[in-house]
């Protein structure tokens, strides 16, 4: 897919400084530019290679003067980083804007199927699904019986959304996802065998909300597991039966949040954190990567540490815990100085 110097410089209301016929159709970074590819320069660090760089066009800020000759075409905007972020979504938007549904793929009858859809290879809908306008699915994907889906939503290749899952708008599922998976749910009895508790209830994703590959959210045992509007969770994270996350947490990779427990909003939680079931943490919290979380947090909090503790309170204590082996030594020599003592009275 190609792209002129004049077409970019619409997309993004910028001026053409050189060859406005110049073309690209891949992207690099500035100090790797090849003929043919887009970059931009926006940090001053990277200014030098302006100079010498191979891309074909470079977005520049307005006030980028050159103090040198250039041999690239120069787009200037307001701000090339932005610039450059906006180009991104165009392209991505243009790269994923595919329509139709291929063969073999698999509509239950009763299903209803929103306008402008794409419907990938081997993809399967079953029974009373509800689905968007513009939603894009691709191939592989399992889509059970009465899951609704909002509009604009894209889920990738390989996901498996069980049934009577609800998914809102605006909603991206990376590759592999599973939503609505059976909860961990076993009754032990006095014998020490674990009997299955039928978990019944679904899963709830609200609008907005950005899924990271390979990542599973059970179902509720009763009721729902609720991912509020604007969360962002990244790949591989294990979000168990009956919990709850408030609109705009974002959650690290690796992380594991137990069942029944609430996290609030605008919370951000480092990767490989580890959250015990039936807890309460606060909105606006903050929490270390690899933390281990077993209580409640208040809002505005920021804990660190396994157990999780207060951040400042686990940074004074680090002090001592790197000198342990040596304070250690130090206890001892007093305890064998003050027992001397002892014996000499």
């Amino acid at each position: 897919m190609k792209f002129t110097a004049i077409q970019i410089a619409k997309i993004l209301d910028g001026e053409i400084f050189g060859n406005e016929n110049a073309e690209v159709f891949s992207l690099s970074k500035i100090e790797e530019g090849k003929d043919g590819s887009l970059t931009f320069l926006s940090n001053p660090k990277y200014t030098p290679f302006i100079y010498s760089t191979k891309s074909s066009i470079v977005i520049v800020n307005k006030d980028f003067v050159p103090e040198k000759e250039l041999k690239t075409t120069l787009i200037k905007v307001s701000d090339a980083y932005k610039a450059f972020s906006t180009l991104l979504e165009y392209y991505d938007q243009v790269k994923l804007c595919k329509t139709g549904i291929e063969t073999p793929s698999y509509i239950n009858e009763t299903a209803i199927i929103g306008t402008n859809i794409y419907l990938g290879a081997f993809s399967y809908i079953g029974a009373n699904v509800s689905i968007g306008n513009n939603a894009k699915i691709y191939p592989n994907v399992y889509i059970g019986d009465n899951v609704k889906i909002g509009e604009n939503v894209i889920i990738h290749a390989g996901s498996k959304i069980h049934s009577r899952t609800v998914i809102g708008s605006n909603c991206i599922l990376h590759a592999g996802v599973i939503l609505g998976s059976d909860g961990f749910g076993f009754s032990p009895s006095a014998e020490g065998v674990f009997s299955k508790i039928p978990q019944i209830g679904n899963v709830i994703i609200e609008d907005d909300v950005d899924i990271g590959a390979a990542t599973t959210i059970d179902r509720a045992t009763l009721g729902a597991t609720i991912i509020r509007k604007g969360v962002k969770l990244d790949n591989q994270i294990q979000i168990a039966h009956n919990v709850e996350i408030g609109e705009n947490t974002v959650i690290a990779a690796q992380t594991g949040v137990a069942g029944s427990t609430k996290i609030g909003k605008n919370c951000m939680i480092g990767g490989q954190v580890g959250i015990v079931g039936h807890i309460i943490i606060g909105n606006n919290v903050k929490i270390q990567a690899q933390a281990g979380v077993g209580k409640n947090i208040k809002d505005d909090e920021i804990i660190q540490g396994s157990p999780a503790m207060g951040y400042s309170d686990f940074n004074k204590s680090y002090v001592y815990f790197k000198r342990l082996p040596e304070l250690v030594a130090i206890l001892n020599t007093l305890e064998k100085d003050i027992k001397a003592l002892n014996e000499k009275k």
